[in-house]
């Protein structure tokens, strides 16, 4: 395929607010494409790299060669060459991306030299998300997007989905079936504002704790156990108490959800950075392992023996779950049965005050009757935290003074919009400590598109959690709000920009 209508598209895309126009442009782009092409345009619609990071920055883009008379690069070529452009190292590295950016962007025409240069620099936000993929290729291929929605959840990947499907036909969807060792996208929370909220919208209900740690799904056939992230990265070798607690439960054929947090000789979980530190090292695993261990803690089951759970309502589940895990490995819970008894919601809201007392975050609250909606912000899931906070995407930083000189500090914050661009809500330097200052610079200066001495705007990639006491009206800022007080967290490096909080969500909490 020509790189030449994916540019085209990708313009036309990035003018249209509609939904349904935007997945029909990307219909189009997936009938032209050969089905080996498509995992390569879906991550460029997406603003995506293949390859991860490449080590491609901004003074390599600013001035480009005279453009191309015609068309003539594929998508294939651009994707062999930023494919070489990520195994450049050493001695000369930085002479040699710009030898192999230049010579890309000179066999560029001009609109495909702005599609590259976007794409290479991370300013490529136009909305083209997984979501829109998905009913896109479903188009493409004549078949309906639930079905295809659904292989994507188990397969915990579109471009996968994509490529098969649109090369064999609407059949190949029933493989895509839930197999252990494999993973598929968690379930995720949407947020209620306190725990009557969630029981109104609910019903009959469960209240868990929510668990300040990371989020793991565990897999285990046979002698063989797998361990991975919400992102699906394997990270079984970080985890010998993980593998070790598996590995002792009497049972086979079996994927759990949980967390793995860590707790201090008084009971209480260590901070989130210390887990997150410690989940992240890949170096001398022992002694890490036992200067911090770290505890499992389950929620879910989606498989035993071999068996699909996904479609079983929660408390089905979460017997299986019983049968399996002793109750010291699950979340504490109580359990209110309906919509009308208020003894269950004094209990509930007592379970919270009790949580919040153990030094948890808040609770998750969890229709009786859920299905357990692999890949989704499902409804009948519903976190309740005490603290406002927002997942939000670093869009710039401001270099700091006085003793944060040589720091990236101030943070310009945004949510994300519905065409995939981000509303800045606001700045904040509060909340970081001496260790989050270093790393985030560090990290940051990895993500530049630009720096005017006084501001460097990045790609927003970089995910952080803030917590704030409100919101207030600002004629200053696109979404016409601001945070009031926002204070950092921690840096969410286990989520994506797309995981990252709407301007929707945020104008809901609004007065």
């Amino acid at each position: 395929m020509l790189l030449a209508p994916l540019a085209r598209v990708s313009g036309e895309v990035a003018e249209t607010s509609a939904r349904s126009r935007k997945t029909a442009l990307i219909a189009e782009v997936f009938r032209e494409a050969d089905p080996e092409d498509v995992p390569v345009v879906i991550a460029y619609l997406a603003g995506r790299l293949p390859q991860g990071r490449i080590g491609v920055g901004w003074s390599a883009l600013k001035d480009p060669p005279p453009p191309a008379a015609g068309p003539s690069l594929t998508v294939r070529e651009v994707d062999a060459t930023l494919t070489a452009l990520a195994a450049v190292a050493g001695p000369g590295s930085q002479a040699r991306r710009r030898e192999l950016v230049g010579a890309l962007l000179g066999a560029a025409t001009a609109p495909e030299q702005r599609f590259l240069i976007g794409i290479l620099s991370g300013e490529v936000r136009q909305g083209a998300l997984d979501a829109i993929a998905v009913e896109a290729v479903a188009i493409a291929a004549g078949t309906p997007a639930a079905g295809v929605r659904r292989a994507v959840m188990l397969a915990g990947s579109v471009s996968r989905v994509a490529e098969r499907l649109l090369a064999e036909g609407p059949a190949v969807l029933a493989e895509f079936r839930l197999t252990v060792g494999s993973p598929v996208l968690p379930m995720l929370a949407q947020t209620a504002s306190s725990v009557a909220d969630a029981a109104d919208r609910l019903g009959g209900c469960a209240v868990e704790e929510k668990l300040d740690g990371i989020r793991v799904q565990v897999h285990r056939d046979g002698d063989s156990v797998r361990v991975f992230t919400r992102t699906l990265d394997d990270i079984t070798d970080r985890l010998p108490e993980v593998r070790a607690v598996a590995s002792g439960l009497e049972g086979d054929g079996f994927v759990l959800d949980g967390e793995v947090i860590a707790l201090g000789a008084d009971g209480r979980p260590r901070p989130f950075q210390e887990v997150a530190g410690r989940v992240g090292s890949r170096t001398d695993v022992p002694s890490a392992a036992a200067a911090l261990p770290l505890s499992p803690v389950f929620f879910d089951i989606l498989a035993r023996d071999g068996r699909d759970l996904l479609d079983l309502p929660y408390t089905r589940r979460h017997a299986a779950l019983a049968r399996l895990v002793p109750e010291p490995l699950r979340v504490r819970r109580v359990v209110v049965a309906d919509d009308s008894g208020e003894v269950g919601r004094a209990e509930a809201d007592a379970f919270l005050r009790t949580t919040l007392e153990r030094g948890h975050e808040g609770v998750v609250v969890k229709g009786l009757g859920t299905a357990y909606g692999a890949g989704r912000r499902g409804a009948g899931w519903l976190k309740v935290k005490p603290v406002h906070t927002l997942d939000l995407v670093v869009l710039a930083a401001e270099w700091g003074h006085g003793r944060r000189t040589g720091k990236l500090s101030n943070l310009h914050l945004g949510a994300r919009r519905p065409d995939g661009t981000f509303a800045m809500l606001g700045k904040t330097f509060k909340g970081l400590t001496d260790e989050m200052l270093a790393w985030q610079t560090d990290r940051l200066r990895e993500l530049a598109v630009d720096d005017d001495g006084f501001t460097v705007s990045v790609r927003p990639e970089l995910v952080v959690e803030i917590a704030y006491d409100g919101l207030q009206s600002s004629t200053r800022y696109p979404a016409g709000v601001t945070l009031r007080f926002a204070r950092v967290l921690r840096h969410r490096e286990d989520k994506r920009a797309e995981d990252a909080d709407t301007v929707e969500t945020v104008l809901e909490g609004h007065g």
